[in-house]
């Protein structure tokens, strides 16, 4: 051995730079990224958001899955995390600040009710449970304080489905946000970013993965600006998704309208019965 071969070892040749697309999504795994000068490396953290500075802020696979849900919820950019909670974590931190209140829903998915009591708590971001059929009435409750109000139509369980345009149309008039868990609907059959509502969260864990195999989370927006806020929290609270689960969510993307098909044609079978 010489110290040629060692360092033949850690640098590959060159891969040709031939065009080469698969029908399936290619899995590229990074940490450290390779920057071409030290003008880029300096300026990687403008890269954070539509390129690449280091494999926990997202590689081509993790993008092209965030590209793909941005387009089938009608958005402009979407984010992957590591599971439904976690989006729902960083949303609310992303637009709330100690002192401030979020409008939850009491139907909404139990252990996120649980998170916002629980750890928005103790950080002075007030959780306010609210019936979820008061529809415009909740205006009464949207007060100076109000930064965000959840939404989740169908409800977790109990199936309440909610007037989201009037909820959003009296948030927005008081200065909040609105952000939907759409998880049970999923973008096929409800996109609440055509409805007026700011932040488009999905489980993907569920219809979107669709064989229990992974667990992962999205956000999807229509500002930039807002965008970036996600983005950024998703940073410095480290969150992070293996491109191999990317994979995975984006093949059952592919199959994703047919098995809500069989599901609704088996589910209607059911009811029918039961009738």
């Amino acid at each position: 051995m010489n110290r040629r071969d060692d360092t033949s070892h850690v640098h590959p040749p060159k891969r040709s730079e031939e065009p080469f697309q698969a029908v399936a999504m290619p899995v590229e795994r990074a940490s450290t990224v390779v920057f071409d000068d030290l003008e880029s490396f300096e300026l990687r953290v403008e890269r954070l958001y539509d390129g690449f500075s280091y494999g926990l802020y997202g590689t081509p696979t993790s993008r092209q899955l965030e590209d793909h849900i941005a387009v089938l919820e009608c958005g402009s950019r979407a984010l992957v995390v590591p599971s439904g909670m976690a989006a729902m974590t960083l949303a609310t931190m992303a637009v709330c600040r100690g002192g401030e209140s979020v409008l939850i829903p009491e139907t909404l998915y139990g252990p996120a009710r649980d998170m916002a009591e629980r750890f928005l708590g103790p950080l002075g971001i007030e959780a306010v449970s609210y019936n979820a059929r008061l529809d415009a009435s909740i205006a009464a409750m949207i007060d100076g304080r109000t930064r965000l109000v959840w939404v989740e139509s169908p409800g977790s369980a109990t199936f309440e489905v909610q007037d989201v345009p009037a909820i959003t149309a009296a948030a927005h008039k008081a200065g909040a946000l609105v952000a939907a868990d759409n998880t049970w609907a999923s973008h096929l059959l409800f996109k609440p970013l055509a409805h007026g509502v700011d932040i488009s969260m999905q489980a993907l864990s569920k219809h979107a993965g669709g064989h229990g195999d992974l667990l992962m989370g999205s956000l999807a927006v229509h500002d930039h600006a807002l965008f970036r806020r996600l983005k950024d929290t998703a940073r410095f609270l480290g969150y992070g998704v293996s491109p191999e689960d990317c994979a995975l969510c984006e093949r059952g993307l592919m199959t994703m309208p047919v098995r809500m098909r069989h599901a609704d044609g088996t589910a209607r079978k059911i009811v029918a019965w039961l009738s």
